[in-house]
């Protein structure tokens, strides 16, 4: 390639690139956007990136300050566009949540997101499944029931993990990656597992022990990062969590 070749394809490479900011920039949705303007409420400094795979009933949906929410996410309630039987609340989020890319979140009758909760990357969160005791019908056509979803505030929620209906997260829980949880879990516990099962917990004055007796210990103020990761004495916690992302 001669240099007028690689000028040119720099050029184009610059411009394509500060496009697609641009689109991207343009295409997000905030408080002070149309389609900010239709959510039930969507507090400020709160923003979903764009392109957004799917926002279907967003009137139903209220969000608190400063959220995030990743790129290509699917926000849906209720079984369609207009559905008349979805409720007003149907799907609530706390402050300073945010929600990892290719999130699909799908209300029926009410998911509740804490404040400070954290989503990994392509996290599945519903109320609602499907029947099946009809042996000639579509499994499709048949709509089970309904069961209200909460997480607590200030959990993680790993990459491609599922929280099925009627799930009662706890506040400060870890579930790790690719774990499906339903049922409930406690304050201050890891679970792990299809389906998700405790693998350790929090013991006030104690520390964070599994089921075989191993104890990590309470270390305040650990954030992720290199000058956790090269901390002597966090680098067990920091060892022990990084599966969980």
């Amino acid at each position: 390639m001669n240099p007028l070749q690689r000028s040119a394809l720099d050029l184009a490479h610059r411009a394509v690139q500060i496009g697609h900011r641009c689109v991207e920039r343009a295409g997000e949705v905030t408080p002070d956007t149309r389609t900010g303007r239709r959510f039930g409420a969507l507090g400020p400094g709160s923003l979903i990136g764009y392109p957004q795979a799917s926002l279907v009933n967003i009137e139903r949906m209220h969000f608190g300050r400063d959220v995030l929410v990743g790129r290509h996410a699917t926000l849906a309630i209720g079984y369609g566009p207009g559905d008349p039987y979805a409720p007003d609340r149907a799907l609530v989020v706390g402050d300073r949540a945010v929600l990892g890319a290719r999130i699909t979140i799908t209300a029926h009758e009410s998911i509740v997101i804490g404040d400070d909760v954290f989503f990994g990357q392509n996290v599945f969160v519903t109320d609602a499944s499907h029947g099946y005791q009809d042996p000639e019908l579509p499994i499709g056509r048949q709509f089970g029931p309904h069961a209200p979803v909460s997480i607590g505030a200030g959990s993680w929620i790993g990459h491609g993990a599922m929280i099925l209906p009627g799930a009662q997260i706890g506040r400060n829980v870890v579930v790790a990656a690719g774990s499906v949880v339903r049922g409930s879990v406690p304050d201050r516990a890891i679970v792990a597992g299809t389906p998700a099962r405790i693998v350790r917990s929090f013991e006030p004055g104690v520390g964070w022990a599994d089921r075989h007796g191993d104890v990590r210990p309470i270390v305040p103020g650990v954030f992720s990062g290199v000058q956790a990761l090269a901390t002597p004495e966090t680098s067990d916690v920091v060892e022990d969590s990084l599966p969980l992302t």
